[in-house]
């Protein structure tokens, strides 16, 4: 293997900054700072020519601050540079996971720091700007960065037995006891289709059913078949939004002892971990999906896929196997996270 250099350093810069406004040649300087007379000449190449706003010539302050300028800017490329590693990252944004997902799980592999997700997300966001959709594999399929926001009204005074979140344990919060759950309606084909999504806090796996309508009764029915099958160890609290489908919660209070708790009116970020898992679903279930014409293996499929996805916040851990340590010390014969049928 050959020599290895480094960068020129300031001071290096300096030097042939003074040596060259006195002549010299691009070899004596190269001997006088130990280095190669092609590194002098690019040097200079690079850095001295005239812009809008400067004159021209070499100054060794500026050319410094515009090497470090490149080496930022040519990280933005490094996938662009190594067609493998941009294999590597488009498979795996294919199968659903985030940059941060990606970046983490190559370094978990692979035993040190690969690539950063901000160096896939800048990636990403260059080819938008070439128009090359790379942004339809991202989980939200957005082009750009930021939010909309969109307010309206709230049915929660009339929701009976309804219980704010400010009531709810403290301990929920941390998510270092299992068992607390969150849930939300996903709606498809212009909202005329309905899919249940419960999502457990620690462990971040999600359950997915389709729903006959977004009535509240339905959506009740759901909710006591799916949590009657677990131990009280594993539904020890349930939280909502405050739409009208959630307004026969009480039941889920009465019939399994499972309490039942409400987010502040247009506060769904206080029930992220299911706004997020809804978001995320999004990729394989657009809101412009028809049910009709999926079949329940296919969906199946999906939640098993959302459930092997590793996460950050899990180190890397998938759902599953998180959901699983819990079921084990429980006596659980279960090859997978509960499966809902009927779907």
């Amino acid at each position: 293997m050959g020599k290895i250099y480094g960068q020129l350093s300031l001071d290096e810069r300096g030097v042939i900054g003074a040596l060259r406004s006195e002549g010299r040649s691009l070899a004596d300087i190269g001997r006088m700072i130990g280095r190669d007379r092609s590194t002098i000449c690019r040097e200079l190449k690079r850095n001295s020519k005239p812009t809008k706003t400067w004159p021209g010539g070499y100054d060794a302050k500026r050319a410094d601050a515009l090497a470090a300028r490149r080496r930022r800017w040519d990280a933005r490329f490094k996938m662009a540079r190594q067609p493998d590693l941009r294999k590597a990252v488009r498979t795996c944004l294919a199968m659903g996971w985030s940059p941060e997902q990606v970046a983490g799980r190559l370094a978990r592999e692979q035993g040190r720091k690969v690539i950063s997700h901000e160096s896939i997300y800048r990636f990403i966001y260059h080819k938008v700007a070439q128009k090359d959709p790379w942004h339809h594999l991202l989980p939200r399929a957005k082009h750009r960065r930021g939010k909309l926001e969109r307010r309206g009204g709230s049915s929660a005074s009339l929701i009976r037995n309804r219980i704010g979140i400010v009531s709810r344990p403290a301990k929920v919060d941390g998510r270092r006891e299992k068992g607390h759950w969150e849930a939300d309606l996903m709606l498809c084909s212009a909202g005329t289709q309905a899919v249940l999504v419960t999502h457990e806090r620690k462990s971040r796996v999600i359950m997915v059913a389709r729903q006959p309508n977004k009535q509240a009764q339905p959506v009740a029915d759901r909710l006591l078949l799916q949590f009657g099958g677990l131990p009280p160890e594993l539904r020890r609290s349930i939280t909502f939004d405050n739409g009208n489908e959630f307004a026969e919660h009480w039941v889920l209070n009465h019939d399994l002892d499972l309490p039942t708790y409400f987010c502040d009116p247009h506060s769904p970020w206080q029930k992220g971990g299911v706004e997020n898992a809804i978001g995320r679903l999004r990729r394989f279930l657009p809101r412009k999906t028809n049910l009709d014409a999926l079949k329940p293996q296919q969906i199946d499929n999906i939640v098993r896929t959302y459930n092997a996805t590793p996460r950050k916040c899990l180190q890397y851990r998938t759902p599953a196997e998180v959901f699983l340590g819990f079921l084990k010390p429980l006596h659980f014969n279960r090859e997978s996270v509960p499966r809902l049928r009927g779907v």
